[in-house]
């Protein structure tokens, strides 16, 4: 096994600056070299990267002065460089060619989602570990701007008799993270084997997010048979098809309204979802990925 010489910040800023060190030194001859992330690595061999958002362009004001110069110059880089750009949604798609992307090198390649089974006993489990309500909504993701927490808050206050809201993710950056009370429950980053779980036990998902370049918390409350509130003209509402209810990020009222409709419409869009997940496979991003390999090393 060969490492790169560093990592982190300088390796990125190596690759932006110098276009070194090449994976080439450490890999022998790949075919093609995969970029996950915007920051693509140096290499002479075809690259494909894969881009989920460009919510830096779009939202600036959601991200630091430093984030955004990095994200815009490495942009540029792969603009020139990229021989094929893997999108999560449509949305990101267009969001491509608006940046300046040919269409030609845009392949639309959706995540999926994991088939995980939950027994009535890892509900238990789980109820027992965080000290649940019987009734919860939930809410995962990381805390920051965009996935509009603060207005989520404001709508669940709205309704009297709501369950309470369960908040799962990490702490990220920002203003606006609401206090803790007997109606907000803040779990903090839970390990990956609970998450299902959680779902499974949740009265529904609430996932008002601002902007999104996909939204795996929808497939993973879909196939649980949570049902989703979630954001409609963003990949969100591509990522639900018609399994969800649909708001207006940015209206607190039509956030408390979709509240409603989720809880009340409980069965309906809990088989709704569930039928909807089994579309989204992890199988068929691995064949649409695979296509798009075939295909620029044909080139």
């Amino acid at each position: 096994m060969r490492y790169l010489p560093f990592g982190g910040a300088v390796l990125y800023e190596s690759w932006m600056r110098l276009s070194w060190p090449k994976v080439e030194s450490v890999v022998n001859a790949p075919d093609l070299v995969h970029a996950t992330t915007i920051i693509a690595p140096a290499t002479t061999r075809p690259l494909v990267v894969t881009l989920h958002d460009l919510a830096f362009l779009r939202h600036p004001e959601f991200f630091t002065a430093r984030g955004n110069k990095i994200f815009r110059r490495s942009l540029e880089i792969l603009k020139k460089n990229a021989q094929a750009v893997l999108c999560s949604s449509r949305a990101t798609m267009t969001d491509c060619v608006d940046a300046g992307f040919s269409a030609s090198v845009l392949h639309h390649v959706p995540l999926g989602v994991n088939d995980v089974r939950v027994t009535p006993s890892d509900v238990q489990r789980v109820r027992s570990t965080y000290s649940l309500p019987s009734e919860y909504v939930l809410f995962v993701g990381t805390l920051e701007p965009r996935k509009n927490l603060a207005r989520l808050v404001q709508a669940h206050a709205l309704i009297a008799d709501a369950p309470p809201l369960v908040i799962v993710g990490a702490p990220g950056w920002g203003n606006g993270t609401p206090i803790a009370s007997e109606n907000i429950i803040f779990l903090g980053h839970v390990p990956t084997a609970d998450l299902a779980a959680l779902y499974a036990a949740a009265q529904a998902l609430c996932y008002p997010s601002i902007l999104e370049g996909f939204g795996l918390p929808i497939l993973e409350a879909m196939v649980q048979g949570t049902p989703v509130l979630t954001s409609f003209a963003t990949s969100t509402e591509e990522v639900a098809g018609n399994a969800a209810v649909l708001v207006d990020p940015l209206d607190v009222g039509a956030i408390a309204d979709g509240l409603h409709q989720v809880l009340a419409r409980h069965d309906e869009l809990s088989h709704l979802g569930r039928v909807h997940a089994t579309t989204m496979s992890w199988q068929r991003t691995a064949a649409l990925t695979h296509g798009v390999y075939s295909q620029v090393c044909a080139s």
